[in-house]
Protein backbone atom coordinates (compact mmCIF):
# COMPACT_ATOMS: atom_id res chain seq x y z
CA UNK A 1 0.00 0.00 0.00
CA UNK A 2 1.04 3.70 -0.09
CA UNK A 3 1.38 3.94 3.55
CA UNK A 4 4.31 1.37 3.06
CA UNK A 5 6.91 3.18 0.79
CA UNK A 6 5.36 2.55 -2.58
CA UNK A 7 7.21 4.76 -5.52
CA UNK A 8 5.64 6.77 -7.60
CA UNK A 9 7.02 4.32 -10.34
CA UNK A 10 4.99 1.53 -8.62
CA UNK A 11 1.96 3.26 -7.95
CA UNK A 12 1.68 4.23 -11.93
CA UNK A 13 2.65 0.98 -12.97
CA UNK A 14 0.07 -0.73 -11.31
CA UNK A 15 -2.34 1.78 -11.83
CA UNK A 16 -1.85 1.10 -15.48
CA UNK A 17 -2.31 -2.51 -15.57
CA UNK A 18 -5.60 -2.40 -13.59
CA UNK A 19 -7.04 -0.01 -15.71
CA UNK A 20 -6.18 -2.35 -18.86
CA UNK A 21 -8.03 -4.97 -17.18
CA UNK A 22 -11.35 -2.82 -17.01
CA UNK A 23 -11.25 -0.51 -20.49
CA UNK A 24 -11.02 -2.02 -23.73
CA UNK A 25 -7.98 -2.10 -26.06
CA UNK A 26 -8.69 0.70 -27.89
CA UNK A 27 -10.14 3.16 -24.92
CA UNK A 28 -6.42 1.81 -23.35
CA UNK A 29 -4.49 2.74 -26.28
CA UNK A 30 -6.34 5.92 -26.42
CA UNK A 31 -5.99 8.08 -23.48
CA UNK A 32 -3.96 5.81 -21.62
CA UNK A 33 -1.50 4.39 -22.88
CA UNK A 34 0.24 8.08 -23.76
CA UNK A 35 0.13 9.43 -20.40
CA UNK A 36 3.19 10.02 -17.84
CA UNK A 37 3.63 10.41 -14.13
CA UNK A 38 5.34 13.26 -13.30
CA UNK A 39 5.12 13.86 -9.28
CA UNK A 40 3.17 12.30 -6.36
CA UNK A 41 2.31 13.87 -3.42
CA UNK A 42 0.23 13.55 -0.24
CA UNK A 43 -2.82 14.25 -1.77
CA UNK A 44 -1.91 15.75 -5.88
CA UNK A 45 -0.85 13.05 -8.09
CA UNK A 46 0.14 15.21 -11.60
CA UNK A 47 -0.07 13.04 -14.65
CA UNK A 48 1.36 14.29 -18.30
CA UNK A 49 -0.94 14.15 -20.97
CA UNK A 50 -0.11 14.58 -24.44
CA UNK A 51 -3.45 16.46 -26.14
CA UNK A 52 -5.70 18.55 -23.68
CA UNK A 53 -8.41 16.54 -24.93
CA UNK A 54 -7.17 13.93 -22.73
CA UNK A 55 -7.81 16.25 -19.86
CA UNK A 56 -11.34 16.67 -20.51
CA UNK A 57 -11.87 13.02 -21.21
CA UNK A 58 -9.41 11.77 -18.60
CA UNK A 59 -11.40 14.28 -15.56
CA UNK A 60 -14.77 14.02 -16.48
CA UNK A 61 -15.66 11.00 -18.41
CA UNK A 62 -13.00 8.29 -16.85
CA UNK A 63 -12.81 10.01 -13.72
CA UNK A 64 -14.76 7.86 -11.43
CA UNK A 65 -12.57 5.17 -12.80
CA UNK A 66 -9.83 6.46 -12.38
CA UNK A 67 -10.00 7.26 -8.36
CA UNK A 68 -11.44 4.13 -7.50
CA UNK A 69 -8.50 2.35 -9.10
CA UNK A 70 -6.05 4.34 -7.51
CA UNK A 71 -7.62 3.75 -4.01
CA UNK A 72 -7.49 -0.23 -4.28
CA UNK A 73 -4.27 0.65 -4.87
CA UNK A 74 -3.30 2.92 -2.46
CA UNK A 75 -6.02 3.26 0.15
CA UNK A 76 -5.90 7.01 -0.53
CA UNK A 77 -7.81 9.80 -2.53
CA UNK A 78 -5.57 11.99 -4.88
CA UNK A 79 -6.91 14.98 -6.55
CA UNK A 80 -5.60 14.44 -9.71
CA UNK A 81 -3.61 17.09 -12.29
CA UNK A 82 -3.24 16.62 -15.43
CA UNK A 83 -0.66 18.66 -17.60
CA UNK A 84 0.17 18.78 -21.39
CA UNK A 85 4.27 18.80 -21.89
CA UNK A 86 3.46 22.90 -22.74
CA UNK A 87 2.04 23.96 -19.49
CA UNK A 88 4.51 21.67 -17.39
CA UNK A 89 6.99 23.35 -19.41
CA UNK A 90 5.74 26.74 -18.63
CA UNK A 91 5.53 25.70 -14.99
CA UNK A 92 9.37 25.08 -14.61
CA UNK A 93 10.31 28.15 -16.93
CA UNK A 94 8.41 30.13 -14.09
CA UNK A 95 9.46 28.52 -11.07
CA UNK A 96 13.35 28.90 -12.32
CA UNK A 97 12.46 32.67 -13.09
CA UNK A 98 11.12 33.34 -9.75
CA UNK A 99 14.38 32.19 -8.02
CA UNK A 100 16.58 34.10 -9.79
CA UNK A 101 14.48 37.10 -9.19
CA UNK A 102 16.54 39.97 -8.20
CA UNK A 103 15.55 43.41 -6.97
CA UNK A 104 17.08 47.05 -7.95
CA UNK A 105 17.17 49.66 -5.58
CA UNK A 106 13.42 51.18 -5.89
CA UNK A 107 12.84 50.09 -9.71
CA UNK A 108 9.91 47.74 -10.28
CA UNK A 109 11.44 43.84 -10.09
CA UNK A 110 13.80 42.94 -13.28
CA UNK A 111 14.19 39.18 -13.83
CA UNK A 112 17.47 37.87 -14.74
CA UNK A 113 15.75 35.41 -17.67
CA UNK A 114 13.68 37.82 -20.29
CA UNK A 115 10.22 36.90 -20.65
CA UNK A 116 9.67 36.05 -23.88
CA UNK A 117 6.05 34.94 -23.76
CA UNK A 118 7.07 33.03 -26.92
CA UNK A 119 4.98 29.26 -27.09
CA UNK A 120 7.96 26.71 -28.03
CA UNK A 121 5.76 24.32 -29.71
CA UNK A 122 5.02 27.02 -32.55
CA UNK A 123 8.04 26.40 -34.59
CA UNK A 124 8.90 25.99 -38.64
CA UNK A 125 9.25 22.60 -38.16
CA UNK A 126 5.73 22.04 -37.69
CA UNK A 127 4.46 24.36 -39.79
CA UNK A 128 2.55 23.09 -42.62
CA UNK A 129 3.38 24.97 -46.20
CA UNK A 130 1.25 25.12 -49.10
CA UNK A 131 0.49 27.92 -52.01
CA UNK A 132 -1.34 29.96 -50.42
CA UNK A 133 1.18 30.54 -47.37
CA UNK A 134 4.34 30.15 -48.82
CA UNK A 135 5.89 33.73 -49.68
CA UNK A 136 4.66 34.16 -45.45
CA UNK A 137 6.73 31.23 -44.44
CA UNK A 138 10.23 32.26 -46.98
CA UNK A 139 10.28 35.85 -45.50
CA UNK A 140 9.11 34.81 -41.70
CA UNK A 141 12.44 32.66 -42.33
CA UNK A 142 14.56 35.21 -43.90
CA UNK A 143 13.71 37.66 -41.45
CA UNK A 144 14.48 35.13 -38.69
CA UNK A 145 17.64 34.44 -39.94
CA UNK A 146 18.53 38.03 -40.65
CA UNK A 147 16.38 39.77 -37.93
CA UNK A 148 16.28 43.71 -38.20
CA UNK A 149 18.50 43.65 -41.80
CA UNK A 150 15.83 42.94 -44.14
CA UNK A 151 11.78 42.60 -44.45
CA UNK A 152 11.69 45.17 -41.39
CA UNK A 153 8.87 45.25 -40.14
CA UNK A 154 7.35 42.17 -41.37
CA UNK A 155 3.74 42.46 -41.71
CA UNK A 156 1.90 39.62 -41.83
CA UNK A 157 -1.90 39.96 -42.95
CA UNK A 158 -5.24 37.72 -43.21
CA UNK A 159 -8.36 36.00 -41.67
CA UNK A 160 -7.66 34.52 -38.08
CA UNK A 161 -7.31 31.06 -37.86
CA UNK A 162 -4.74 30.30 -41.05
CA UNK A 163 -0.79 30.51 -38.68
CA UNK A 164 0.12 34.13 -38.69
CA UNK A 165 0.60 33.63 -34.59
CA UNK A 166 2.47 30.44 -35.21
CA UNK A 167 4.47 31.86 -37.94
CA UNK A 168 5.48 34.85 -35.33
CA UNK A 169 6.44 32.44 -32.61
CA UNK A 170 8.17 30.48 -34.86
CA UNK A 171 10.13 33.79 -36.16
CA UNK A 172 10.60 34.06 -32.42
CA UNK A 173 11.81 30.39 -31.21
CA UNK A 174 14.27 30.21 -33.66
CA UNK A 175 15.93 34.08 -33.25
CA UNK A 176 15.92 32.61 -29.27
CA UNK A 177 17.55 29.60 -30.15
CA UNK A 178 20.25 30.77 -32.11
CA UNK A 179 20.92 33.96 -31.01
CA UNK A 180 21.41 35.89 -27.61
CA UNK A 181 18.89 38.87 -29.04
CA UNK A 182 15.82 39.78 -26.80
CA UNK A 183 12.84 38.65 -27.84
CA UNK A 184 9.27 39.82 -26.86
CA UNK A 185 5.74 38.56 -28.17
CA UNK A 186 2.74 40.71 -27.32
CA UNK A 187 -0.38 40.91 -28.39
CA UNK A 188 -1.41 44.41 -28.64
CA UNK A 189 -4.22 44.50 -25.90
CA UNK A 190 -1.70 43.66 -23.72
CA UNK A 191 0.77 46.85 -24.90
CA UNK A 192 -2.24 48.81 -24.72
CA UNK A 193 -2.66 47.14 -20.54
CA UNK A 194 0.76 48.16 -19.79
CA UNK A 195 0.72 51.48 -21.49
CA UNK A 196 -2.13 51.83 -19.24
CA UNK A 197 -1.47 50.91 -16.50
CA UNK A 198 1.23 53.63 -16.22
CA UNK A 199 -1.35 56.10 -15.30
CA UNK A 200 -3.29 53.44 -12.94
CA UNK A 201 0.04 53.67 -10.97
CA UNK A 202 -0.28 56.14 -8.62
CA UNK A 203 1.93 59.28 -9.03
CA UNK A 204 5.24 59.46 -7.33
CA UNK A 205 8.49 57.01 -7.25
CA UNK A 206 6.38 54.39 -8.31
CA UNK A 207 4.86 55.65 -10.94
CA UNK A 208 8.22 56.66 -12.74
CA UNK A 209 9.70 52.91 -12.11
CA UNK A 210 6.27 51.73 -14.08
CA UNK A 211 7.17 54.25 -16.90
CA UNK A 212 10.72 53.33 -16.65
CA UNK A 213 9.61 49.37 -16.54
CA UNK A 214 7.54 50.00 -19.48
CA UNK A 215 10.31 51.84 -22.42
CA UNK A 216 12.91 49.12 -20.86
CA UNK A 217 10.68 46.45 -21.99
CA UNK A 218 9.50 47.99 -25.23
CA UNK A 219 12.28 49.75 -26.40
CA UNK A 220 15.45 47.83 -25.21
CA UNK A 221 14.17 44.37 -26.99
CA UNK A 222 16.02 43.02 -30.37
CA UNK A 223 13.36 41.54 -32.06
CA UNK A 224 9.26 42.83 -31.12
CA UNK A 225 6.74 40.81 -32.03
CA UNK A 226 3.00 42.17 -31.83
CA UNK A 227 -0.07 40.38 -33.02
CA UNK A 228 -3.13 41.41 -33.79
CA UNK A 229 -2.18 45.34 -34.06
CA UNK A 230 -6.16 46.28 -35.85
CA UNK A 231 -7.37 46.10 -31.87
CA UNK A 232 -4.20 49.58 -31.51
CA UNK A 233 -7.25 51.44 -33.16
CA UNK A 234 -9.19 51.84 -30.02
CA UNK A 235 -6.80 53.20 -28.11
CA UNK A 236 -5.34 57.06 -29.76
CA UNK A 237 -2.89 57.39 -26.58
CA UNK A 238 -1.64 54.06 -27.19
CA UNK A 239 -1.37 54.48 -31.16
CA UNK A 240 0.98 57.36 -30.00
CA UNK A 241 3.22 55.45 -27.68
CA UNK A 242 3.48 52.69 -30.04
CA UNK A 243 4.51 54.95 -32.92
CA UNK A 244 7.74 56.27 -30.72
CA UNK A 245 8.22 52.65 -29.80
CA UNK A 246 8.17 51.97 -33.82
CA UNK A 247 11.04 54.36 -34.28
CA UNK A 248 12.81 53.98 -31.74
CA UNK A 249 13.40 50.04 -32.90
CA UNK A 250 13.48 50.65 -36.30
CA UNK A 251 15.88 53.45 -35.95
CA UNK A 252 18.22 51.10 -34.09
CA UNK A 253 17.90 48.26 -36.45
CA UNK A 254 15.97 46.20 -34.35
CA UNK A 255 13.15 43.91 -35.71
CA UNK A 256 9.54 44.13 -35.92
CA UNK A 257 7.00 41.66 -36.97
CA UNK A 258 3.31 42.76 -36.82
CA UNK A 259 -0.04 40.82 -37.60
CA UNK A 260 -3.29 42.21 -38.54
CA UNK A 261 -6.85 40.57 -40.05
CA UNK A 262 -6.51 43.37 -42.82
CA UNK A 263 -3.99 44.95 -45.18
CA UNK A 264 -1.83 48.27 -43.72
CA UNK A 265 -4.33 49.95 -46.17
CA UNK A 266 -7.09 48.48 -44.44
CA UNK A 267 -6.51 49.90 -41.24
CA UNK A 268 -8.11 53.05 -41.90
CA UNK A 269 -8.22 54.27 -38.08
CA UNK A 270 -4.91 53.83 -37.06
CA UNK A 271 -2.98 57.03 -37.69
CA UNK A 272 -1.65 57.73 -41.02
CA UNK A 273 2.05 57.98 -40.19
CA UNK A 274 1.57 54.54 -38.56
CA UNK A 275 0.04 52.87 -41.43
CA UNK A 276 2.88 54.49 -43.52
CA UNK A 277 5.19 52.47 -41.59
CA UNK A 278 4.06 49.46 -41.23
CA UNK A 279 4.31 49.73 -45.57
CA UNK A 280 8.14 50.75 -45.38
CA UNK A 281 9.12 46.85 -45.17
CA UNK A 282 7.30 43.72 -46.63
CA UNK A 283 3.13 43.53 -45.91
CA UNK A 284 2.64 39.47 -46.57
CA UNK A 285 -1.04 38.21 -47.20
CA UNK A 286 -1.34 34.91 -46.03
CA UNK A 287 -4.37 33.45 -47.78
CA UNK A 288 -6.90 30.65 -46.47
CA UNK A 289 -5.61 27.23 -46.84
CA UNK A 290 -6.83 25.65 -49.86
CA UNK A 291 -8.13 21.91 -50.47
CA UNK A 292 -4.73 20.20 -50.81
CA UNK A 293 -3.31 22.45 -47.70
CA UNK A 294 -6.34 22.04 -45.83
CA UNK A 295 -5.61 18.42 -46.14
CA UNK A 296 -1.57 18.12 -45.46
CA UNK A 297 -2.77 19.96 -42.59
CA UNK A 298 -5.36 17.03 -41.29
CA UNK A 299 -2.31 14.72 -41.63
CA UNK A 300 -0.25 16.80 -39.81
CA UNK A 301 -2.78 16.90 -37.05
CA UNK A 302 -3.30 13.57 -36.28
CA UNK A 303 0.15 12.10 -36.47
CA UNK A 304 1.21 10.22 -33.65
CA UNK A 305 -2.71 10.18 -32.62
CA UNK A 306 -5.07 7.08 -32.53
CA UNK A 307 -6.35 8.54 -35.42
CA UNK A 308 -3.32 8.18 -37.82
CA UNK A 309 -4.13 4.68 -38.81
CA UNK A 310 -7.93 4.73 -39.11
CA UNK A 311 -9.13 7.49 -41.09
CA UNK A 312 -9.87 7.09 -44.42
CA UNK A 313 -8.93 9.68 -47.19
CA UNK A 314 -12.79 10.23 -47.50
CA UNK A 315 -12.72 11.52 -43.90
CA UNK A 316 -9.84 13.79 -44.55
CA UNK A 317 -11.52 14.94 -47.92
CA UNK A 318 -14.54 15.21 -45.81
CA UNK A 319 -13.03 17.58 -43.08
CA UNK A 320 -11.18 19.74 -45.62
CA UNK A 321 -13.85 20.41 -47.53
CA UNK A 322 -15.77 21.57 -44.58
CA UNK A 323 -13.63 23.80 -43.13
CA UNK A 324 -12.76 26.10 -45.55
CA UNK A 325 -11.00 28.78 -43.88
CA UNK A 326 -10.13 28.15 -40.11
CA UNK A 327 -6.99 25.99 -38.75
CA UNK A 328 -9.14 25.87 -36.03
CA UNK A 329 -11.67 24.82 -36.70
CA UNK A 330 -9.65 21.56 -38.26
CA UNK A 331 -8.33 21.10 -35.27
CA UNK A 332 -11.86 21.08 -33.14
CA UNK A 333 -13.06 18.36 -35.67
CA UNK A 334 -10.28 16.44 -34.96
CA UNK A 335 -10.51 16.70 -30.87
CA UNK A 336 -14.61 16.11 -31.56
CA UNK A 337 -13.66 12.94 -34.13
CA UNK A 338 -11.43 11.69 -31.21
CA UNK A 339 -13.37 11.78 -28.34
CA UNK A 340 -16.33 9.87 -30.36
CA UNK A 341 -13.95 7.50 -31.35
CA UNK A 342 -13.31 6.86 -27.72
CA UNK A 343 -16.44 6.43 -26.76
CA UNK A 344 -17.92 4.05 -29.80
CA UNK A 345 -13.83 2.16 -30.59
CA UNK A 346 -14.64 1.74 -34.44
CA UNK A 347 -11.67 -0.59 -36.05
CA UNK A 348 -11.88 1.84 -38.85
CA UNK A 349 -13.26 5.76 -39.26
CA UNK A 350 -14.92 5.64 -42.76
CA UNK A 351 -17.03 8.56 -43.72
CA UNK A 352 -20.20 7.48 -42.21
CA UNK A 353 -18.77 7.08 -39.30
CA UNK A 354 -17.27 10.59 -39.48
CA UNK A 355 -20.19 12.46 -40.68
CA UNK A 356 -22.15 10.54 -37.49
CA UNK A 357 -19.37 12.54 -35.23
CA UNK A 358 -19.17 15.78 -36.66
CA UNK A 359 -22.63 16.33 -37.70
CA UNK A 360 -23.37 18.96 -34.67
CA UNK A 361 -19.84 20.54 -35.40
CA UNK A 362 -19.83 20.96 -39.57
CA UNK A 363 -22.30 21.27 -42.02
CA UNK A 364 -24.05 18.10 -43.58
CA UNK A 365 -23.93 19.82 -46.84
CA UNK A 366 -21.02 20.13 -48.43
CA UNK A 367 -22.76 22.31 -51.00
CA UNK A 368 -23.95 25.33 -48.03
CA UNK A 369 -21.36 27.45 -49.71
CA UNK A 370 -20.59 28.75 -52.85
CA UNK A 371 -16.60 28.87 -51.89
CA UNK A 372 -14.04 27.38 -54.66
CA UNK A 373 -13.50 24.36 -52.56
CA UNK A 374 -17.58 23.44 -52.54
CA UNK A 375 -17.86 24.40 -55.93
CA UNK A 376 -14.47 22.15 -57.14
CA UNK A 377 -16.50 19.25 -55.00
CA UNK A 378 -20.29 20.02 -57.03
CA UNK A 379 -18.63 20.20 -60.48
CA UNK A 380 -16.72 16.81 -59.94
CA UNK A 381 -19.25 14.95 -58.54
CA UNK A 382 -21.10 16.03 -61.52
CA UNK A 383 -18.97 14.82 -64.16
CA UNK A 384 -18.27 11.61 -62.08
CA UNK A 385 -14.37 13.23 -61.07
CA UNK A 386 -12.28 13.67 -58.06
CA UNK A 387 -11.45 16.96 -56.94
CA UNK A 388 -7.89 16.25 -57.56
CA UNK A 389 -8.49 15.76 -61.45
CA UNK A 390 -9.57 19.09 -61.69
CA UNK A 391 -6.42 20.61 -60.18
CA UNK A 392 -4.27 18.31 -61.67
CA UNK A 393 -1.90 18.81 -65.47
CA UNK A 394 -4.21 16.10 -67.17
CA UNK A 395 -5.69 17.70 -70.44
CA UNK A 396 -7.90 15.18 -71.45
CA UNK A 397 -11.25 16.47 -72.35
CA UNK A 398 -13.42 15.02 -69.50
CA UNK A 399 -11.02 16.40 -67.34
CA UNK A 400 -10.28 19.47 -68.87
CA UNK A 401 -13.90 20.65 -69.59
CA UNK A 402 -15.02 20.39 -66.28
CA UNK A 403 -11.97 22.36 -65.29
CA UNK A 404 -13.05 25.07 -67.01
CA UNK A 405 -16.45 25.32 -65.72
CA UNK A 406 -15.24 25.06 -61.89
CA UNK A 407 -12.88 27.94 -62.65
CA UNK A 408 -15.61 29.87 -64.25
CA UNK A 409 -18.04 29.21 -61.51
CA UNK A 410 -15.37 30.27 -58.94
CA UNK A 411 -14.88 33.51 -60.81
CA UNK A 412 -18.50 34.26 -61.05
CA UNK A 413 -19.93 32.62 -57.80
CA UNK A 414 -17.07 34.18 -55.45
CA UNK A 415 -15.31 36.86 -54.39
CA UNK A 416 -11.84 36.10 -55.31
CA UNK A 417 -9.18 37.10 -57.56
CA UNK A 418 -7.81 35.54 -60.30
CA UNK A 419 -4.58 35.01 -58.21
CA UNK A 420 -6.37 32.77 -55.36
CA UNK A 421 -8.78 31.07 -58.29
CA UNK A 422 -5.53 29.89 -59.66
CA UNK A 423 -4.02 28.68 -56.05
CA UNK A 424 -6.85 26.43 -56.02
CA UNK A 425 -6.52 24.50 -59.35
CA UNK A 426 -3.02 23.20 -58.91
CA UNK A 427 -1.53 27.11 -59.16
CA UNK A 428 -2.16 27.78 -62.35
CA UNK A 429 -1.16 31.44 -63.70
CA UNK A 430 -3.28 34.33 -63.98
CA UNK A 431 -3.62 34.11 -67.77
CA UNK A 432 -4.94 30.34 -67.76
CA UNK A 433 -7.40 31.03 -65.47
CA UNK A 434 -9.00 34.41 -67.67
CA UNK A 435 -8.68 31.75 -70.68
CA UNK A 436 -10.69 29.47 -68.67
CA UNK A 437 -13.54 31.86 -68.10
CA UNK A 438 -13.33 33.09 -71.49
CA UNK A 439 -13.81 30.30 -72.93
CA UNK A 440 -16.98 29.12 -70.67
CA UNK A 441 -18.57 32.58 -70.85
CA UNK A 442 -18.50 32.50 -74.80
CA UNK A 443 -20.29 28.85 -75.30
CA UNK A 444 -23.14 30.01 -72.80
CA UNK A 445 -23.64 32.73 -75.69
CA UNK A 446 -24.39 29.50 -78.19
CA UNK A 447 -24.71 26.62 -76.43
CA UNK A 448 -27.56 25.41 -74.82
CA UNK A 449 -26.48 22.29 -73.01
CA UNK A 450 -23.47 24.24 -71.49
CA UNK A 451 -26.27 26.41 -70.28
CA UNK A 452 -28.27 23.82 -68.48
CA UNK A 453 -24.87 22.07 -67.27
CA UNK A 454 -24.05 25.59 -65.31
CA UNK A 455 -27.79 25.79 -64.44
CA UNK A 456 -27.59 22.56 -62.93
CA UNK A 457 -24.35 22.68 -61.16
CA UNK A 458 -25.65 26.11 -59.91
CA UNK A 459 -28.57 24.77 -58.05
CA UNK A 460 -26.54 22.38 -55.95
CA UNK A 461 -24.97 25.36 -54.81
Amino acid sequence: MWGIGMKMEEIFKLFLSEIEKSVSENVYNLWYSPLKAISLDDDKFTIQVPMIIHKQMLSKTYKDLIDSTLFSITNKHFEMIYLTEEEISKINESSNKDTNKKTKNDDLDIEDDWETNLIPRFTFDNFVVGDSNKLAVVSAHTVAEHPGQVHNPLFLYGKSGIGKTHLMHAIGNYIHDNSDLKVLYVTSDEYIMDYTGIAAVNKGADSINYAKSFKDKYKNVDVLLIDDIQFLVVADKSQQEFFNTFNALFNANKQIVISSDRSPDDLKKLEDRLRSRFMMGLPVDIYPPDFNLRCKIINSKIKNTPLEDKLSQDVIEYIANSCQSDVRHIEGSINRLLAYTAMMVPAKIDLNFAVEALKDYLSTNVYSESSISKIQKAVADYFNITVNDLKSKKKTSNIAKPRHIAIYLSRVETDEGLARIGLEFGGRDHSTISASIEKISNELKTDEKMNNTIKEIKNKL
